[in-house]
């Protein structure tokens, strides 16, 4: 008898103890929720900051973050999802392969209960099951980036401008082109050709820009819709002898494209919040699994920065959340 009691005396204090400290109980431990970031690429440095935001606004609602690469495969990321819930992940943040990819793996969260948001490219039009969408306002950015291209061009004698987009697939580069045509349209510019990329690489955007300028030399101006894009149009125009007699405006922005903007190599950056889109991707999944009203979907502006604005303190505010501090 007298030794039970010493065992539980000794379990007792044990309990006491790891109150005091604050140690959590595995009951504790359970509550505790994990987000799971499935990036289409994480090769591309766009998706890495998403994995950024995600991450830290993980860390500071107290949820554990796990993240997968679909390796730009819609069976990879079909795999991803399936192993996320497998391992027991209470919500998705996806920036998807493709928007046409995402109508079986909807159904399939939906199926499992896991709330999802999108970052950066949102779902396949007419979808419904999801949380949240959480992208830039591609359509107005569009149209915006479209008529300072066009600008661009007439300032430099002409009206023949061109594209380097991204793939046609993803309902924000539908957006995109849909507001850059009506834009062309309206203030009287003339879209010469559309080059689609599939590896959102600059040595493909430098390949394609030296296809299209060989192809119609009267352009003016290149509207890049990814940031690469602007960062190998500036390579063919310093190889040609031409920055600056054709205008370079691009979306998303990075320390590269700030850079070639600063040295007056690309006229313009519509910035995309690339750490602002995971960070915001992340709270909206959070408020489903809390039973806080969401937002289902949220359009992000992208503003444009010229050299002359680019180290103002709203520009700097804006950078803060398309890439993380140590780029």
């Amino acid at each position: 008898m007298r030794n039970k009691m010493k065992i539980a005396l000794a379990v007792a204090a044990s309990l006491a103890l790891a109150a005091g400290f604050g140690l959590a109980s595995p009951a504790q431990a359970e509550d505790k929720k994990v987000v799971a970031y499935l990036a289409p690429s994480l090769d591309i440095s766009y998706w890495q900051w998403v994995g950024y935001g995600v991450k830290q606004k993980a860390k500071e609602l107290g949820m554990d973050y796990v993240e997968f690469t679909s390796e730009n495969s819609p069976a990879k990321q079909m795999d991803n999802a399936r192993t996320a819930v497998t391992k027991g992940v209470d919500a998705i943040v996806i920036g998807p392969v493709s928007s046409t990819s995402t109508p079986p793996l909807l159904a399939y969260l939906k199926s499992q209960n896991i709330p999802i948001a999108f970052a950066g490219i949102g779902p396949q039009p007419g979808q419904v099951d999801y949380t949240s969408s959480v992208t830039a306002n591609n359509y107005e950015t569009g149209k915006a980036q479209g008529s300072f291209v066009c600008a661009l061009a007439k300032e430099r004698g002409g009206n023949q401008v061109g594209m380097l987009s991204l793939p046609q697939d993803r309902e924000n580069a539908q957006k995109y082109l849909k507001g850059a045509e009506e834009a062309f349209k309206a203030d009287g510019c003339d879209l010469v050709q559309i080059l689609e990329t599939r590896g959102l690489t600059v040595n493909e955007a430098v390949t394609q820009a030296n296809d299209m300028l060989t192809a119609h030399p009267d352009i003016k101006a290149i509207y890049g819709m990814y940031d690469e894009a602007g960062t190998g149009a500036a390579k063919v125009l310093e190889t040609r002898g031409l920055t600056g007699k054709i205008g370079i405006a691009v979306a998303d922005g990075s320390p590269t494209t700030i850079a070639l903007l600063k040295g007056k190599a690309i006229q313009g950056i519509f910035f995309q919040e690339a750490v602002g889109q995971g960070i915001d991707g992340t709270q909206q999944v959070f408020n489903a699994l809390t039973n806080v009203p969401v937002e289902k979907d949220l359009a992000l502006v992208m503003p444009l920065v010229t050299a002359d604005k680019i180290d103002s303190p709203e520009a700097k505010a804006v950078i803060a959340r398309v890439f993380p501090p140590s780029n």
